[in-house]
């Protein structure tokens, strides 16, 4: 099907990935089409294998194979000068390539036997929540995904981190369960942190990224008590995530979600709890914001992102 230049949907370590051929601006056109995803939003490459970087890129600065011999397999995003033969449909139209080699048995075998490299983002319709599981796909696509291969939750649950490796210095685009003091550990210098408006353009940096069809409102935890009675008292049905047993007095009207307390299995169940607050079709989902700590950066990326939906 992918040599057929059709649409394969996968999954990596991260999330769902929809998957083309990144060698066939056509198939790739069909990605674009199918989510809805502005031209000019690059996509990420999905290698075979780490030295197919040289393939992609113009040059692959040591900073580039320090990280990639560091965390590759696994969910970290590289940006590179693109090399001269690298489309315009996978780069936005930019001098830079996103690439990344995924740490997940499905999607190093199905890159293994293509023989080549996946344009794969989200599998999800653009700015939507993106997909976990098969089922997220299946629903988000029906019959407009020529395949899709069930691997089951994806075990990290939030996007790749990404780190632009093009100047001198590294520069973090868009945070994730690679932490900033892990990269800056291996490559020995402090990250710099680009806003969503600096660097290259790379995926999910738009200001309105995994939302819900409901309305997201992120809750300081003091706070939740009161916006809840707020809530009730304007009738309105809500659906909350939240760190902390139910409030016994808050349910009426109340879809309450207990999230966990670790940001590794908070990630990891984000996206799914978020589809299944929708599903209840509240008028508000109220997300308790977690603690304001490293481990918790690229949890609180999403949040934003999908409140501002």
């Amino acid at each position: 099907m992918l040599r057929r230049g059709l649409l394969v949907a996968f999954p990596t370590e991260t999330v769902y990935g929809l998957g083309a051929d990144a060698r066939n601006p056509a198939a790739v056109a069909s990605i674009f089409a199918a989510k809805g995803r502005p031209a000019d939003h690059p996509v990420i490459v999905h290698l075979p294998s780490q030295s197919a970087m040289a393939e992609w890129a113009a040059e692959v600065p040591p900073m580039a194979e320090a990280l990639a011999d560091a965390f590759w397999p696994g969910p970290l995003t590289l940006i590179l000068r693109r090399a001269p033969d690298v489309s315009d449909a996978i780069t936005g139209g930019q001098d830079t390539v996103g690439l990344r080699l995924p740490n997940h048995p499905v999607a190093l075998a199905l890159l293994r036997e293509f023989g080549g490299a996946l344009a794969a983002p989200s599998a999800n319709r653009f700015g939507r929540i993106s997909p976990t599981s098969a089922a997220h796909v299946e629903a988000e696509f029906g019959d407009e995904v020529a395949a899709v291969i069930d691997g089951g939750a994806c075990p990290v649950g939030v996007e790749s981190t990404i780190v632009d490796v093009t100047g001198s210095r590294p520069r973090l685009l868009r945070p994730g369960m690679i932490l900033e003091d892990s990269i800056e550990a291996i490559l020995d210098v402090e990250l710099e942190v680009a806003g969503d408006h600096q660097g290259p353009r790379a995926s999910g940096r738009l200001e309105s990224h995994y939302a819900p069809d409901a309305p997201v409102e992120l809750v300081e935890q003091p706070n939740l008590t009161a916006r809840l009675d707020q809530c009730a008292g304007q009738g309105l049905r809500v659906a909350v995530l939240t760190r902390r047993d139910p409030l016994l007095d808050h349910l009426h009207d109340v879809v309450w979600t207990r999230m966990p307390d670790h940001p590794v299995q908070y990630a990891r169940v984000l996206y799914a709890e978020l589809r299944n607050a929708d599903q209840v079709r509240p008028d508000r989902i109220l997300v308790e914001l977690p603690p304001h700590t490293p481990g918790w950066t690229a949890i609180h990326d999403r949040l934003r992102r999908a409140a501002s939906g």
